[in-house]
């Protein structure tokens, strides 16, 4: 049973209401949490009840959540203190993918020891946007008392946690790391920008909330003129935007009017959110793939594709998602922002190289595609159009090529060219040299071709004989 407390006070011809829920404090509807120009409608949380909170364990031990409380139940779960402790908490439920949570944490206990929480709040989250964004409020509250309970029953330190906050579950994991000091890192995974953008510290993300925070950017375009629903400021430690982080390869531009905010949030509306979800998608994807989803460090997204900067300088670009606390700001708080490309669909994790080759054909131009594919031992990556135009003997042709795979080794350039033209001269041409320069660290391959080949054919291009 809850206690409630309930205090209205009048301050000219406005009222100000708190709520309080037992252990997990009081709540007040004053600036900076509301009638402020970021947050104009009023809202105090939903009692614990309503929320519905529950708190999914998964190790790996067990191949099915194990739902812990706060309490002595603990000790028949498989919680180990052993280990570190992720919380993954999301913010936006897209229809028909409402339990990412749980599937992020199966691949984390797969790939790690480690306990992973998958923190559930759906009652809560359904709702008008500013009642949601309030919610949240207590939602922190509620993961704050398990965390201190998690720390006084198994003697752990706050540095041994880390919270996964999706879209309003990264300001709600914001809200945590305020309450407990120390927490050893925060991901925000597309924070959300409606009632945070340009709010107080205390109501959003920041880098004071933990050791290490961390962000990725994905639905960045503004709220008001493009319906974006993430914040395209720069709120962590580190801040990646993948493909400028705006709109993602194979999600459409965001369709509908701000004032539909409350029916997207409720799921009443068509609302199609994959540039919103790409950000936990792409973390949950970096699990598994740790050499994938290298951020570079660049000005804007714009330098970025013309190849300004690249390759990474002195090992000075993170892995964005689960690697990401590999990399060491030096300063304290990265002043740069970090950009990389992505796929259009799974796998969307992509490996950078400049690709400079040098063509060789007929002594006349003729019209065409060239097209490239790399080879490292037995895998073969997704051929890549290198040029559409002149295709012109003697010229050396360059492009910035993401590769679909992996690739420990380069040992082969295959190359491939067609103009689907009758040409009843059937010209050959072929690449004399390839130069290939891996993206993350600089290294440099450099291959040598010795033949030209007809219109579709496949010519190998080999590492040059010293």
């Amino acid at each position: 049973m809850w206690s409630l407390g309930l205090l209205c006070l009048l301050t000219g011809a406005s009222y100000a209401t708190e709520v309080c829920y037992d252990e997990l404090g009081c709540f007040n509807d004053h600036p900076p949490w509301s009638g402020t120009d970021q947050r104009p409608v009023s809202a105090l949380p939903w009692s614990p009840t309503e929320l519905g909170t529950r708190f999914l364990l998964f190790t790996g031990k067990n191949s099915y959540y194990q739902e812990i409380k706060a309490d002595q139940t603990i000790d028949i779960s498989n919680y180990s203190g052993r280990y570190k402790t992720r919380f993954v908490i999301p913010g936006y439920l897209v229809k028909k993918d409402e339990d990412w949570p749980q599937e992020m944490c199966k691949a984390m206990v797969k790939k790690e020891n480690g306990n992973c929480i998958a923190v559930e709040w759906k009652k809560g989250l359904k709702t008008k946007y500013a009642q949601a964004a309030n919610n949240a409020r207590l939602l922190a509250a509620q993961v704050a008392s398990m965390i201190t309970f998690l720390m006084g029953h198994y003697k752990q330190n706050a540095d041994k946690f880390h919270l996964i906050g999706h879209s309003l579950g990264a300001h709600a994991a914001g809200e945590v790391g305020s309450r407990i000091p120390g927490l050893a890192r925060i991901t925000g995974l597309d924070p959300s920008e409606p009632y945070f953008q340009h709010t107080d510290n205390s109501v959003r993300l920041d880098t004071s909330d933990a050791t290490f925070v961390d962000v990725i950017h994905t639905d960045a375009l503004p709220f008001h003129s493009k319906l974006g629903l993430g914040m395209p400021e720069s709120v962590g430690h580190i801040d990646f935007y993948p493909n400028g982080g705006e709109l993602m390869p194979g999600c459409s531009a965001n369709k509908g009017k701000p004032t539909e905010l409350d029916a997207i949030w409720e799921g009443t509306s068509n609302f199609d959110a994959c540039n919103h979800a790409r950000a936990y998608q792409y973390y949950t994807e970096s699990i598994s793939e740790s050499e994938s989803f290298v951020g570079f460090p660049c000005s804007d997204q714009d330098s970025f594709a013309a190849g300004k900067c690249f390759p990474c300088a002195d090992s000075q670009c993170p892995l964005m998602g689960h690697y990401a606390d590999k990399f060491t700001v030096i300063d304290g708080i990265s002043k740069t922002k970090y950009f990389l490309s992505t796929g259009r669909s799974k796998p969307f994790g992509r490996y950078s190289y400049k690709v400079t080759l040098t063509l060789e054909g007929p002594s006349w131009p003729n019209p065409g595609l060239m097209f490239v594919a790399l080879t490292g031992g037995k895998v073969t990556t997704k051929e890549v159009q290198l040029h559409l135009g002149m295709l012109n003997p003697g010229r050396t042709y360059e492009m910035l090529l993401d590769a679909n795979k992996y690739l420990r080794e380069v040992t082969e350039v295959k190359f491939r060219w067609n103009n689907h033209i009758l040409n009843p001269m059937k010209p050959k041409y072929g690449a004399t040299k390839v130069e290939l320069q891996r993206g993350k660290d600089g290294k440099m391959f450099l291959f040598c071709g010795t033949q030209t080949v007809k219109e579709n054919e496949i010519q190998s291009v080999l590492p040059c004989q010293a």
